[in-house]
């Protein structure tokens, strides 16, 4: 099992790039940045406050470290044409030498659509448009020319040099869609991802084992990553309002040997990575001391 960390997009640069480089000297497998243009709100009014762009992010991060892998978490189809995104990805891997995850979804947030001036569309339509940017990136990613035309993109000929330094490029597309969007995972990417329970992620994984099935891909073949808030302490009287809060998406609260029976009952539902978001780790100090003993108190349990 693999564990990742998720910065929060909030933070100052240098805190971002600390917490990489902590988890990076603590072996763990992937860093990611979410892919927004301004905290999120409860309609389409813009909000102010400070949040990292997350290509640029990336490609500092890139040339910081050495071994961890780097991804979006994830980019919105609707904000960069599929060629322009694939260029970018392409350079990426050359600064990273081979570590970038090309993390991919159909876009939701409202106020940065709307005050951006960005089309985001109904449903049927976010999910039409992503299932022909998926086939074009992948193509891109891949061939060494792409042509393709469609109700939303159009590309002739076009090249994606220089190429990747991975072959392919893992595409990771974060979807929940049972019908239409889990197929396309299981058509074109090495990851899928969801925020998932252990349970709900048994029944995606069902879906998903279905969806390759159905057009011969063995299911091993797809990776299957989830994400969970964390409240790890040794602190009992920290955690307690904690264990009270019950969203949909349930966080993991516990201290470490609480925390690592609910990670095995992630690995037993099918999860092979495991993505640790910083949003609720608290301050720089706090967070990167919550890492280590997560690291050390947690993630040593399920070492292959």
């Amino acid at each position: 099992m693999r564990f990742s960390v998720w910065p929060s997009p909030y933070r100052p640069f240098e805190e971002t790039a600390g917490t990489v480089a902590l988890c990076e000297r603590l072996g763990w497998h992937a860093a990611y940045v979410a892919d927004h243009f301004m905290p999120n709100g409860p309609d389409a009014t813009p909000l102010r406050g400070d949040v990292l762009e997350a290509l640029t992010t990336l490609s500092a991060l890139a040339a910081r470290t050495s071994r961890i892998r780097l991804g979006t978490l994830v980019a919105s189809a609707t904000y960069r044409h599929p060629a322009v995104f694939s260029k970018a990805l392409a350079t990426l891997d050359q600064i990273s030498d081979g570590r970038v995850i090309a993390g991919l979804g159909a876009g939701w947030q409202e106020n940065e659509h709307a005050s951006y001036g960005i089309e985001l569309g109904s449903v049927k339509a976010r999910i039409d448009r992503f299932d022909e940017y998926v086939e074009v990136l992948h193509s891109m990613l891949t061939g060494e020319t792409t042509t393709y035309e469609g109700t939303y993109f159009f590309v002739h000929d076009a090249p994606c040099d220089p190429r990747p330094v991975q072959s392919p490029l893992p595409i990771l597309l974060g979807v929940r869609g049972k019908r239409r969007t889990m197929a396309i995972a299981a058509r074109r990417a090495q990851v899928w991802n969801a925020w998932c329970s252990p349970a709900s992620l048994a029944e995606c994984n069902q879906v998903l084992d279905a969806h390759c099935e159905a057009i011969g891909r063995d299911p091993k073949s797809l990776s299957r990553s989830t994400q969970a808030l964390v409240y790890l302490s040794l602190d009992e009287s920290w955690l307690a309002p904690h264990r009270e809060e019950s969203p949909d998406n349930p966080p993991i609260v516990g201290t470490p040997s609480e925390v690592v029976d609910i990670v095995a009952a992630y690995r037993d539902a099918g999860c092979d990575e495991l993505i640790v978001p910083c949003f609720t780790l608290g301050d720089a100090a706090r967070s990167r001391d919550t890492l280590e003993l997560f690291s050390k108190e947690v993630a040593q349990h399920f070492q292959d």
